[in-house]
């Protein structure tokens, strides 16, 4: 059946986001890292306004046509955004690992490497190309060990696996758009990819959703600060991260369901976390204790450990343990946390 450039683009406009022109198409790996990415984390998204009928006039490209470009080109050029998508995507499978999965036996030497080379297949595969599975994933379990422990070692390890994909790609042996297979089977197979992606991340998300919270909290605010020297720019980065809370409450009406929000993570932040439970029995208080009772409980212990007046041995280590402690409940009780 015949690909029309109009529907594409149709198709992209209404849920380009989630993949359906690519799935219109036939190009199911790319519908499935877009499924994955929203996108491409929303600038792959745009650049394909223009890309559309490429895409369009290669799903309409007949077999002996596609088999004439094959013989005449045995190994695909490189391609730059190609490989930075292999390098991001690898980042970016891995970072959902370390988030989901680190808990697992083995994570550092077997799991984390293969979510990466996963995900930097993932993106060799698209379009007309592909690459050797086994050779990407190979370099990663090669690279992981290097790096054992470090949260930054998705970096290396995706770099090390589009090396390898990028040295071993190839165009495909058969049609690229899979649009003579049924909708049925092929949803049905995107659909189990999707929900093993995202099925871990949800449960530890949501297991830990204090943590979690607090987690993108501290980001946000890491990454701002970084533009301190620049009040105006902080305040265009601060609304561009906010926009989708802005939107939300659009949505909802904003005003009095603003403030519904607002009240609502407040409760979500209520419950103390493991390490926030370990600060509290170290000062000695409740959790229902102020802000004014525990600066209160840590000056009254500060004085007893200090090692200048605590001749102990153990006065220095349990000072530093009660300095560490008063600052996880300080950032707790950090203002402007809801602003």
């Amino acid at each position: 059946m015949v690909k029309s450039v109009m529907v594409a683009y149709a198709l992209w406009a209404g849920g380009g986001l989630f993949g359906l022109h690519h799935l219109y198409l036939g190009r199911d790996s790319h519908a499935l890292l877009w499924m994955l990415t929203l996108g491409g984390f929303g600038i792959g998204w745009i650049r394909e306004f223009i890309r559309i009928p490429t895409y369009v006039g290669e799903a309409n490209q007949d077999a002996e046509t596609e088999k004439k470009t094959s013989s005449n080109m045995l190994t695909p050029p490189v391609n730059p955004v190609r490989v930075a998508g292999q390098v991001c995507v690898g980042i970016y499978f891995g970072t959902a690992a370390l988030i989901g999965l680190s808990s697992l036996n083995f994570f550092y030497m077997i799991v984390l490497p293969l979510c990466v080379g996963a995900g930097v297949h993932l993106v060799s595969t698209v379009g007309q190309q592909t690459s050797d599975l086994q050779k990407t994933l190979t370099a990663s379990l090669i690279t992981s060990p290097i790096f054992y422990g470090s949260t930054l070692s998705p970096l290396p390890i995706s770099l090390a696996a589009s090396v390898a994909a990028t040295q071993h790609r190839k165009y495909k042996k058969t049609p690229a758009t899979g649009s003579t297979q049924e909708l049925g089977p092929r949803l049905c197979r995107l659909g189990l990819a999707w929900l093993a992606f995202s099925a871990p991340l949800a449960y530890c998300v949501f297991h830990n959703t204090t943590a979690t919270l607090y987690y993108v909290s501290d980001c946000v605010a890491a990454l701002l600060d970084i533009f301190w020297f620049l009040p105006w720019l902080r305040s265009v980065v601060e609304y561009i991260l906010l926009m989708p809370y802005r939107f939300m409450c659009v949505l909802t009406g904003g005003g009095y369901y603003e403030e519904a929000w607002k009240k609502m993570l407040e409760i979500l932040l209520k419950d103390y976390t493991e390490r926030e439970k370990e600060a509290l029995k170290i000062l000695s208080m409740g959790e229902q204790a102020s802000l004014e009772e525990i600066t209160r409980g840590f000056r009254e212990l500060a004085k007893t450990w200090h090692p200048d007046h605590n001749p102990s041995k153990d006065a220095e280590a349990t000072f530093v343990k009660i300095h560490e402690a008063y600052e996880v409940l300080l950032r707790r009780h950090k203002p402007g946390r809801f602003r």
